[in-house]
């Protein structure tokens, strides 16, 4: 049997989520999950879901569960909360223990494979900075049959992992995008994450940091993988790689 629409009566009260469905009435085939970055809401993934337009995807934007101090307004996937002191920025990498448990057993396992009836191999996760993190560590520790695929914009495997993750290659297939230049995404970042998973294509862009894909170049790479990971009759469409 086909996984059916979630809705949010699917998940518990207090998490924070948008569910898109797939584009003109289509059957609900595949789920992705979207995971924005450090200090975002899931408003601005609910948006991107709806500009991907994935044939028969719905799309589950996930709001981290933490918010951020003085009321900045946004939110983080963080156990914890370090400053640099010399920087005073943020610490993005702090481990995420209760995010990943938030991903892997409340969103994917009770929600949509118990509840709604989906098969890991239908359901994809797309996270950014830290959510990149969150959906790299959630899919390396997920026991089972392997995910329909993980990507990571800016995010590399968060140094907690645990070691037990690593014991056995995750043959969930991984696409990483980073900057060319100042890119949080290091050769030795990209080489830890080829040690935990199967199959992992790593795509740079040619720009300094890893900030969102802005042009149909930059997209491109995404929608292939998604063209060649989602379950669908209709193939992508050729429309749906442009980005506001």
């Amino acid at each position: 049997m086909p996984g059916r629409l979630p809705t949010k009566g699917d998940f518990p009260s207090g998490v924070v989520l948008s569910i898109t469905p797939p584009p003109s009435s289509q059957k609900p085939t595949n789920v992705l999950i979207l995971l924005h970055g450090l200090g975002d809401t899931n408003a601005s993934f609910t948006r991107l879901g709806q500009q991907l337009n994935l044939p028969e995807t719905v799309c589950i934007s996930l709001q981290a569960p933490n918010p951020l101090p003085f009321d900045l307004g946004g939110f983080h996937w963080g156990d914890d909360m370090v400053f640099d002191q010399s920087s005073g920025e943020m610490d993005v990498d702090t481990g995420f223990k209760a995010a990943t448990r938030l991903v892997l057993d409340t969103i994917i396992q009770e929600g949509l494979i118990r509840k709604c009836g989906y098969k890991p191999r239908e359901i994809m996760i797309f996270g950014y900075g830290q959510g990149g993190m969150v959906g790299l560590q959630a899919a390396a520790e997920h026991d089972g049959d392997e995910l329909g695929g993980a990507i990571s914009i800016g995010g590399v495997l968060p140094s907690s992992l645990p070691l037990k993750a690593l014991d056995k290659k995750s043959k969930t297939p991984v696409l990483i995008c980073k900057g060319s230049r100042n890119s949080a995404v290091s050769d030795s970042a990209v080489k830890k994450i080829k040690d935990a998973f199967e199959f992992v294509e790593a795509k740079e862009w040619r720009k300094t940091g890893d900030s969102m894909p802005q042009n149909r170049d930059e997209m491109l790479p995404i929608m292939q993988f998604f063209a060649r990971r989602l379950r669908s009759t209709h193939g992508v469409p050729t429309g749906s790689v442009e980005l506001g």
